[in-house]
C-alpha cells in the first residue's frame, strides 16, 4: 500500500493538522472495514446533506445516533431474542453495528427519522458570522476624519 508524508504540509501550514490526520485516517484505515449496514450520503442543498442507512430488521428503540468530537456515531443493537427463533432460511442481517462518520467543523445534526426500513440523519453546515465574509468600508476624507472613523470602529470592536 502506498504512504503519503504530510510533513511538508505541517512545515509550510497552521492549523491543518486535523486535514492531514483524516487524509490519513482515509488512506490507511477503511481497508478491514465493513460494508455493513449499507447507506447512502447525499446533498440535498448547498449547505444540507443527508446520511441514510438501510436498517430493515431494527425498529427506533434498536438504534442510537451521537454526536461526540466532530464525529457522527450510529449504532445498533438488537433486543429481540433471536436465539429462540428457528430460521429456514436467515437472510436479513441484524448484527449489531457501530458506523462513524467524521463531520467536518460546523456541521451539525438537524434531525433524523427511521421510515421503512431507512435511517434518515439530516445535516446542515452553519457557518458562523464572524467566519462569513463582510465588506469594509474605505473611509474617504482628510487624516482627522480618518483617524476618527479608525478610533470609532476600535470602540466597536
Amino acid at each position: 500500500m502506498r504512504s503519503f508524508d504530510f510533513a511538508p504540509l505541517y512545515r509550510s501550514s497552521v492549523g491543518f493538522d486535523q486535514l492531514a490526520n483524516m487524509m490519513d485516517r482515509a488512506l490507511t484505515s477503511d481497508v478491514g472495514q465493513s460494508s455493513y449496514p449499507p447507506y447512502n450520503i447525499e446533498k440535498t442543498a448547498e449547505d444540507a446533506y443527508r446520511v441514510s442507512i438501510a436498517v430493515a430488521g431494527f425498529s427506533a428503540e434498536d438504534l442510537g445516533i451521537e454526536v461526540k468530537e466532530n464525529a457522527l456515531i450510529v449504532t445498533a443493537r438488537k433486543t429481540d431474542d433471536l436465539q429462540t427463533k428457528s430460521f429456514l432460511h436467515r437472510g436479513i442481517a441484524t448484527r449489531a453495528f457501530e458506523r462513524r462518520f467524521h463531520l467536518a467543523d460546523h456541521v451539525r445534526v438537524t434531525g433524523a427519522s427511521h421510515v421503512d426500513g431507512m435511517l434518515h440523519i439530516d445535516l446542515e453546515r452553519e457557518i458562523p458570522e464572524a467566519l462569513k465574509p463582510r465588506r469594509i468600508e474605505i473611509a474617504r476624507g482628510n487624516a482627522a476624519e480618518v483617524a476618527k472613523d479608525v478610533v470609532d470602529a476600535k470602540a466597536v470592536n
